[in-house]
């Protein structure tokens, strides 16, 4: 792709973020919403291929939907109650139509079907800002609404987006699938909590966009994208292939790894808020996510495959690891010690 077309769509992806994250009006969140879409439409399909410009245009179809669905309830919303503020939806069918509006924009459950499809036909790029800067801004907006939204709802769509993404993720090959249903199971996490605990939500938004940037830098760095392909990228760069399994490790929220915290500060929150069966019924269902990730994390680390593969064994490359990978992987695996520090923040 052109350089200057690159600046232009990744300038207009921060716009559209900044300007929904920072407005108070459904309009303009709305338009960011937008200038997001379509920014992000031209570095799906850039590689021409048809699964490429078939995932752009599933994307286009369900995120236009979506948009305007947010309209349809703000609209609905000011119709009945005369206000436009973000922060006033009060009226019980506009918080409904929104509650679907943003699950669709996120891919929660029974919206989900659209995104490992479209991660699939995605470059691990452009992934890695569907799967971490799309979000932002619909997270922001349930954040900004979550006190007038219906929490059984909330916490059922929750529960089964972490059920599905488990479920879902066990039988994949593909990498970018299993990310796409990791990250559908990290979503329930986020949205069991909003309710009853909003900064814990942005809390795990945070440590997840962390460990999956990571997670997708390290692979476009091997260039892996099936796990028969990464059973022999150990050769190329080992010590690449062992960050990758600790970043995966912490994904799965494994102690003594950064994707511990966040689990366990939700599960402290729940029970505090006499949900302990939500919390049993959540920690359970991410044991189904866990599975997966030992499988990508075995697969990084293997030496020997244990059966012939038809892949090559890669070339050992001496080109030093990028910055960037080192610093989010080591963040990745090294957060849980300072988590008092991070308690008092919220």
């Amino acid at each position: 792709m052109n350089p200057q077309a690159k600046l232009i769509f990744t300038t207009s992806l921060l716009l559209g973020t900044t300007i929904t994250i920072s407005s108070n009006h459904w309009i303009t969140a709305w338009a960011g919403l937008e200038i997001n879409t379509l920014a992000i439409l031209p570095l799906i399909s850039k590689s021409h291929h048809p699964r490429a410009i078939e995932a752009a245009t599933k994307y286009f179809l369900v995120q236009a939907t979506a948009s305007t669905l947010v309209l349809f309830s703000s609209m609905t919303n000011a119709w009945y109650t005369g206000q436009w503020d973000i922060t006033q939806l009060t009226h019980p069918v506009s918080c409904l139509i929104l509650t679907s509006a943003i699950a669709m924009k996120l891919g929660l459950v029974p919206f989900h079907f659209w995104f490992p499809e479209v991660l699939q036909g995605s470059p691990l790029t452009t992934g890695l800002l569907l799967s971490t800067v799309m979000k932002f801004p619909p997270i922001t907006l349930f954040l900004m609404t979550s006190p007038s939204l219906n929490p059984t709802l909330l916490t059922s769509m929750a529960l089964l987006s972490t059920a599905l993404g488990g479920w879902m993720g066990l039988n994949q090959t593909q990498i970018r699938k299993i990310l796409a249903f990791s990250s559908i199971s990290h979503l329930g996490w986020m949205t069991i909590i909003i309710s009853y605990n909003p900064k814990l939500t942005l809390l795990n938004f945070y440590l997840y966009a962390l460990m999956t940037a990571a997670t997708f830098l390290a692979l476009n760095s091997i260039k892996a994208l099936k796990l028969s392909t990464l059973m022999t990228a150990w050769t190329k760069t080992p010590p690449l292939s062992a960050m990758l399994f600790l970043t995966l490790l912490s994904l799965a929220g494994l102690p003594p790894l950064t994707g511990f915290l966040p689990k366990w500060l939700i599960i402290q929150e729940l029970t505090k808020q006499d949900m302990a069966p939500a919390a049993v019924m959540i920690s359970l269902l991410s044991l189904l996510g866990l599975y997966f990730y030992l499988r990508l994390a075995y697969c990084a680390t293997i030496t020997l495959p244990p059966h012939t593969t038809s892949q090559m064994k890669q070339w050992h490359t001496n080109k030093p690891t990028h910055a960037s990978i080192a610093i989010l992987a080591t963040m990745s695996a090294t957060l849980l010690p300072i988590s008092p520090m991070i308690s008092t923040l919220l």
